[in-house]
């Protein structure tokens, strides 16, 4: 995830931390005070053009290479964008990475390389994981780039000049690790390794520093009304419902002013104060603005970002739910549509990191379990509202039981010579399954056809809200039902001489095909390559994979079936390998026997 950002409280009751409003700071503008009620009121922005969508993940930060956690944000962040093109949407998909403040000026220095270069080779390898994990961005964004540069500086332009920034000193608790000031309450004693007496940051256990200095700061306090309005007029702008809870019970305490700016003695690395040279904008208020870089901000931006859309973990909450839409209603700008929180992968219960040796490598995962076993992996396991735990043994029993044998059995049995010796999409027979249930199906058939007509409806609803979970649970369960209604009526046993087992097992082909041809197109948000193999197998064609060719078995309605008679695709083999468990072969894909595909 991006890097907890530094924050700096203002609490004037407080000695040890305070702000002393100098005599020059700018007054809040006539034009604030006249916008404050328009403000208060200002909810997220209904867009005319609801055929747009902007989805983004959090910029990363280049301290390190990427882990288990940013990829996850990605794989979320790209299913929505996915499933947005299927439906018919102009979809922009933004992510990259945050590469200014202190802690990458350091690293860079003790690297012997100048931070531009430093943080080129670190961007370098998230975009090459995403590239190796099929993550269709339409923009990565660094915030080293001028069109960013650019953009930070105008916003914080727009601020000033509303009155929202002023100038002030702030002295207390500083973690350079963490980049962030910190409470007292947030701080406690400890031993460093020569056993003298240190103080560190109770939540990172990094060690802190006491710090004073002069810098800007926003009147974040004037806000707390405003972001209570919205969020109780926009129950959805925060989701899943436990952390816009969260949101609101921070708001039910003053907001302190905040900290946006580091003196340049300190910070050379960051993008400058307008007209102040003394001055950096602090890392985080940069970072944020990414958002509206890659809309088009300051130009032409109304189009994305009127249907902005963030992904986000629950560790940068705050920053998201609070202080970014702060500075959007400060600037005048609509809000996010919604903001995606979800939470963090351990592996045995425990936060991974290089101390504990616990660290999962996504880039070598995928290509030991295959990329669209990885995506499949995070989407069916990670669950929004709670922390999930890793292990590679869970990885190869999920994949091997969902889509080696469950999904790719089903594919091998439909497909196979010795039942549709002809290769085709077979007919539908009305008599063999009417609609009076008079004929040879029964009724967990119908049952079976109610689930298969509803799932895309039921799908739709776990992706909008970012439970993929569920939406794979639903495919998952019709699936099941699938196989059962062909191991149900064996058609390997039915007699080819007697025109009626023929229709009847012709009608069988037809229903489990018309049924794959929706799991398949159903699952390109998640797993595109083998969505694509499965498809191309039934020899559906590209523009005939979109969410409104989701009309499942028309014959049965009465209607033609285009794909009746049509020849399968050819067979390019397993539709997933099965996987060995680590402890035998390190996961490695190998072939699967054919056993599924008859008795």
């Amino acid at each position: 995830m991006m890097r907890i950002p530094y924050l700096c409280i203002v609490r004037n009751c407080k000695a040890v931390q305070r702000v002393q409003q100098s005599a020059f700071s700018t007054p809040i503008s006539p034009q604030w005070n006249q916008q404050r009620i328009k403000l208060r009121c200002m909810c997220t922005h209904l867009s005319k053009n609801d055929r747009n969508y902007y989805i983004t993940t959090p910029i990363f930060y280049v301290n390190a290479s990427p882990h288990l956690g940013h990829l996850y944000s990605a794989v979320i962040a790209d299913c929505l964008h996915r499933y947005k093109l299927l439906q018919g949407f102009n979809s922009k998909f933004a992510t990259g990475t945050d590469e200014h403040g202190l802690k990458i000026q350091q690293a860079a220095d003790a690297a012997g390389k100048d931070p531009l270069s430093f943080c080129t080779e670190v961007s370098e390898r998230f975009r090459h994981l995403f590239r190796s994990c099929s993550i269709s961005h339409t923009d990565f964004i660094r915030t080293t780039e001028q069109r960013h540069r650019l953009a930070v500086q105008h916003f914080w332009s727009v601020l000033q000049n509303r009155g929202l920034i002023y100038k002030g000193s702030y002295e207390g608790w500083y973690s350079t690790q963490d980049e962030s000031f910190l409470t007292p309450t947030q701080v406690g004693d400890a031993l460093d390794s020569s056993g003298k007496e240190i103080k560190i940051s109770l939540e990172s256990g990094h060690r802190v520093e006491w710090m004073k200095e002069e810098n800007y700061m926003f009147r974040l306090s004037e806000f707390r009304s405003q972001l209570l309005d919205w969020l109780r007029g926009n129950p959805e702008a925060v989701q899943p419902e436990r952390f816009y809870q969260a949101v609101l019970q921070w708001l039910q305490e003053d907001l302190p002013d905040l900290s946006v700016s580091r003196q340049r003695s300190r910070l050379q690395w960051g993008v400058p104060v307008p007209d102040d040279p003394e001055q950096t904008i602090y890392v985080w208020l940069d970072a944020l603005v990414n958002y509206l870089t890659v809309a088009g901000y300051p130009d032409k931006y109304d189009q994305w970002w009127n249907e902005a859309h963030h992904v986000v973990g629950k560790d940068i909450l705050k920053f998201h739910a609070i202080y970014w839409p702060s500075f959007l209603l400060g600037a005048g700008l609509p809000l996010p549509q919604a903001i995606h929180v979800h939470s963090h992968w351990t592996v045995g219960g425990k936060k991974m990191s290089k101390s504990l040796g616990n660290v999962v490598d996504p880039l070598e995962r995928s290509q030991r379990f295959t990329t669209d076993g990885m995506r499949y992996f995070l989407l069916r396991q990670g669950v929004p509202d709670s922390d999930c735990d890793y292990n590679d043994d869970k990885v190869v029993k999920l994949l091997n039981a969902e889509l080696a044998d469950t999904l790719g059995g089903l594919l091998n049995r439909c497909t196979a010579p010795s039942l549709n010796p002809a290769q085709v999409y077979p007919s539908f027979c009305p008599d063999s399954f009417p609609s009076d249930q008079s004929g040879r199906a029964v009724a967990e058939d119908y049952r079976m056809l109610d689930a298969v007509k509803s799932l895309p409806a039921v799908v739709a609803q776990h992706y909008e809200s970012m439970h993929v979970y569920k939406a794979l649970e639903a495919v998952g369960g019709c699936v099941r039902q699938t196989n059962g209604f062909v191991q149900r009526h064996t058609p390997w046993k039915l007699d080819r001489g007697d025109s009626k087992d023929q229709r009847w097992l012709d009608t069988i082909i037809h229903v489990s095909l018309e049924c794959l041809r929706i799991y398949g197109t159903l699952l390109q948000p998640i797993v595109p390559e083998t969505s694509n193999k499965l498809l191309s197998r039934l020899g559906v064609q590209r523009g005939e994979r979109s969410w409104a060719a989701l009309n499942f078995l028309p014959r049965y309605q009465g209607m033609d079936c285009p794909f009746e008679g049509r020849a399968l695709g050819s067979d390019s083999g397993v539709l997933f390998s099965r996987l060995e468990s680590p402890n035998a072969g390190k996961g490695k894909p190998i072939k699967t026997k054919k056993a599924a595909k008859l008795r």
